[in-house]
C-alpha cells in the first residue's frame, strides 16, 4: 500500500509542476507577466545566443521524442514502475521546458510589428485560441491519463491499467491533431515578430511536422486499420472543405511526443 501512495503523490507532483510549467508558458511566449520571457533583452553576442537556444530548443525535441517512443516505454518500464512512467515523462518535459525558459538568451531584432489595435487585438484572440484549443484537445481525449494521473490513480485503487478506446470526439473530426493545430497558433500569433520569436517559431514547428510522422506510425502500429482509416477520411492539421465522412463511431486516442 505504501508504494501505491508513493506512486500516486509522485504523479500529482509531477503534474502540479507541468501545470506550473504550462501557465508560466502561457507568458514566456505571449511576453508578459514572468520575469524571463522569449522577447526579454539581449545580452550576449548573436552567435552565442542563437547556439544557446537551438541547444535548448534540441534538449526538449530529443526528451519529448525519444521518451514518448514504444521501444523506449518497454526499456523504461524495466527501471520504473509502469504506473509511473507517464508521469515520469511528464516530469521530464516540464524539466526540459524549465531549462529552456530559465536559461534562454534573447536575440533581439524586430521582423514585424502591427500597429493598428484591430490587427493586433486579433492576433491576441488567435493566441488565446491557440491556448484554448490546446487545453480542450487534452481533455476531450482524457487529460488525465494524459498526464499520467489516471495512470496512478488505478494503481493507488488497485485496478489494472487499461488503454483508451479510439475515438474522434469535437475538433477530431476536423483534424488528426488539434492538439498541434493549437500549438501552432500559439507559436505564431504574436502582434511583434521578433528574431527571437521567429526562431523558436520555424523550430518548433518543423518539430511538430516530424513528430507527426512518428507519433502516426506508432498510432497505426497501436490501431491498426482504424487509424489507416482515419487517416484517409481527416486531414492533419488543416480542416477540409469538403464534408467529413468519420463515422462517429470511431474510436480514437491521442498521444503526446
Amino acid at each position: 500500500m505504501f508504494k501505491n501512495i508513493s506512486i500516486f503523490l509522485y504523479g500529482v507532483v509531477c503534474y502540479v509542476v507541468f501545470f506550473a510549467t504550462f501557465l508560466y508558458a502561457i507568458g514566456f511566449i505571449g511576453n508578459f507577466g514572468v520575469w524571463r520571457t522569449l522577447d526579454s533583452a539581449p545580452g550576449g553576442s548573436l552567435l552565442s545566443s542563437l547556439l544557446t537556444d537551438l541547444g535548448l530548443l534540441g534538449l526538449f525535441a530529443v526528451q519529448h521524442s525519444v521518451m514518448a517512443r514504444p521501444a523506449f516505454k518497454r526499456w523504461f518500464t524495466r527501471v520504473v514502475p509502469a504506473s509511473a512512467e507517464r508521469s515520469t515523462y511528464v516530469l521530464f518535459s516540464s524539466l526540459a521546458l524549465i531549462a529552456m525558459f530559465a536559461l534562454w538568451q534573447p536575440l533581439g531584432g524586430v521582423v514585424w510589428s502591427l500597429t493598428d489595435a484591430t490587427a493586433r487585438g486579433a492576433v491576441w484572440g488567435a493566441f488565446a485560441f491557440g491556448w484554448v484549443l490546446v487545453l480542450v484537445s487534452t481533455f476531450l481525449i482524457n487529460h488525465f491519463d494524459l498526464f499520467g494521473l489516471r495512470q496512478v490513480w488505478l494503481q493507488l485503487i488497485g485496478k489494472p491499467y487499461t488503454n483508451l478506446k479510439f475515438n474522434t470526439p469535437g475538433p477530431y473530426k476536423l483534424v488528426r491533431h488539434p492538439l498541434y493545430v493549437g500549438w501552432l497558433f500559439v507559436f505564431w500569433s504574436t502582434p511583434t515578430m521578433t528574431i527571437s520569436h521567429l526562431v523558436f517559431a520555424i523550430a518548433t514547428t518543423a518539430y511538430i511536422l516530424i513528430a507527426i510522422q512518428f507519433e502516426e506510425r506508432d498510432l497505426v502500429d497501436h490501431f491498426g486499420p482504424t487509424y489507416s482509416e482515419y487517416q484517409k477520411r481527416v486531414p492533419m492539421l488543416v480542416p477540409s472543405l469538403r464534408k467529413s465522412n468519420v463515422d462517429d463511431g470511431f474510436l480514437r486516442r491521442q498521444r503526446s511526443n
